[in-house]
């Protein structure tokens, strides 16, 4: 009788027990996301980056039922904000946007606080902004075939116009000069406002710079698009050649991608990958990034993690040979 009773008495204890232990599991099982998700962005507020990553922001946050905070962390040519990404808890409530210099940066500087392959969980690729080759009315060009004939009888004279050193503007120019042998010498601006007031007034002839930005000045009479950048043809403006109809093989795009740190656990990965390719999808946001001046690519992971390799292998040997320091 009293073994029985001890019998039962351990049993409830044991039980006891067992729910009481089970109940921090069950706690730290709760459905993912459960709060907030920060977002980091490496442009300052009121640009084009900062607005697209606040529509996706708000697209995001729409289907998670979770707020979705965008946090700008401009500086270092977005090293400060792919360091702050890399650093964060691998949980899923941290991840953030990338730009061409990540795949630029491992080249061009020898101190990056991350290793742009081993430090982060690609989500996707958001897509690509078109960039186009202008140049001032006055320039006695009408095709890029007619532009590699004027700079080899002036090698070392004419100039062209980036949005700044080592940007995919620049790095447009320095590859334009690798394959088809010209020496065009480059001229570097602090984003677009300065860059257009010494093309317009004609003081430089020659400027790479976004599709969408230039469209008003082309229209006008202001500036003449002698091609874009794209590896295909804009569907936008089917007739504007591209680059590579006369130089096989050239291709420049402005991409945007997104990346969480690495260590992410497998399943929160491919829910996070999934729901912002869900949202890249949808037509009214394709609409949006169209309007915008992106081409939408919602990649896969996979294919993300791909292309950040080969355009660290493609770019390399660029930035080497045009000499970029940071």
């Amino acid at each position: 009788m009293k073994q029985s009773m001890a019998r039962r008495r351990a049993q409830a204890f044991f039980l006891i027990l067992l729910s009481v232990c089970a109940t921090p599991i069950a706690f730290a099982q709760a459905p993912y996301p459960a709060r907030a998700l920060h977002m980091i962005v490496p442009q300052p507020p009121g640009g084009a980056v900062d607005t697209v990553s606040r529509l996706l922001a708000l697209k995001l946050s729409d289907l998670l039922k979770q707020s979705v905070l965008v946090e700008n962390r401009p500086g270092g040519g977005t090293v400060v904000s792919t360091q702050a990404i890399a650093r964060a808890a691998p949980d899923g409530y941290t991840f953030g946007m990338v730009l061409p210099a990540h795949v630029i940066n491992p080249t061009l500087r020898s101190d990056l606080p991350y290793d742009t392959l081993k430090d982060f969980t690609p989500l996707t690729l958001l897509g690509s902004s078109t960039l186009a080759l202008v140049a001032h009315p006055s320039l006695p060009v009408s095709s890029v075939k007619e532009l590699i004939e004027l700079a080899n009888s002036q090698q070392g004279r004419l100039e062209f116009a980036s949005l700044g050193v080592g940007n995919t503007t620049h790095l447009a120019g320095e590859l334009f000069n690798t394959m088809t042998g010209v020496r065009m010498l480059h001229i570097p601006y602090n984003g677009s406002p300065p860059a257009y007031q010494d093309m317009l007034a004609g003081r430089v002839k020659l400027g790479y710079v976004t599709l969408q930005s230039s469209m008003p000045h082309f229209k006008a009479g202001r500036l003449k698009i002698l091609a874009i950048l794209n590896a295909k043809r804009s569907r936008e403006y089917p007739e504007l050649p591209i680059i590579a109809e006369t130089v096989k093989g050239y291709r420049v795009e402005s991409f945007m991608g997104f990346v969480a740190p690495a260590a992410l656990a497998r399943d929160t990965a491919a829910r996070l990958s999934g729901d912002l390719i869900r949202v890249l999808r949808a037509e009214d946001t394709r609409a949006k990034l169209v309007g915008f001046g992106i081409d939408p690519t919602a990649s896969s992971a996979e294919e993300f993690d791909a292309f950040i390799r080969e355009e660290i292998v493609r770019w390399a040997p660029i930035v080497k040979a045009a000499g970029l320091k940071p």
